[in-house]
């Protein structure tokens, strides 16, 4: 009778603890559970006065520096850069918007996201409101970006966009 009760007392302090290591770990997303789960249910129209306050970068030509020295993570901004010569501009007061910005610092996107924990969704408009993409954000290191009909535009892993063949189509400056 002993034995059984020290069993059931032993039982009931490991498995509590034991199911909880076991189901820790991320969501896994491949091509296409990435795109079901975006389709479910796209964000509505972007805000207009938002996008209106954003339409120039008021430090294009410090962030332009930036890229020089290869540093993206500022005190109140991370930014990206591309290999067409665009870039984008997170600011830290308002991590739910990015801003994408031509060279020479006019708006071309900005996208809106449903969150900022990951995996997140991600919304990306033209400054007339048309939506251009939408991804899904699953980490730091990877994003699957697709069309608004839901064809795979890229596969983000780290500094290096993929298409649907694996080649790469992009690149970008990646900080770790």
């Amino acid at each position: 009778m002993i034995k059984k009760l020290i069993l059931f007392l032993v039982l009931f302090i490991i498995l509590p603890v034991s199911a909880q290591t076991t189901l820790t770990g991320g969501i896994r997303y491949d091509v296409d559970s990435a795109r079901e789960e975006l389709l479910k249910n796209p964000l509505k129209k972007l805000n207009p006065q938002i996008v209106a306050k954003h339409l120039t970068d008021s430090e294009n030509r410090e962030n332009l520096e930036y890229v020089l020295q290869g540093n993206v993570e500022l005190t109140d901004r991370t930014l990206a850069f591309f290999s067409d010569g665009t870039y984008a501009v997170m600011y830290d007061n308002d991590k739910y918007h990015v801003w994408y910005y031509s060279h020479d610092g006019k708006l071309i996107y900005a996208e809106e996201k449903d969150g900022i924990e990951y995996p997140y969704k991600s919304y990306k408009y033209t400054t007339m409101g048309e939506l251009v993409n939408m991804g899904l954000r699953v980490s730091k290191e990877e994003t699957f970006i697709y069309s608004p009909n839901g064809r795979l535009i890229a596969h983000w892993l780290r500094e290096n966009a993929y298409d649907e063949n694996d080649n790469i189509i992009m690149q970008r400056k990646y900080s770790k």
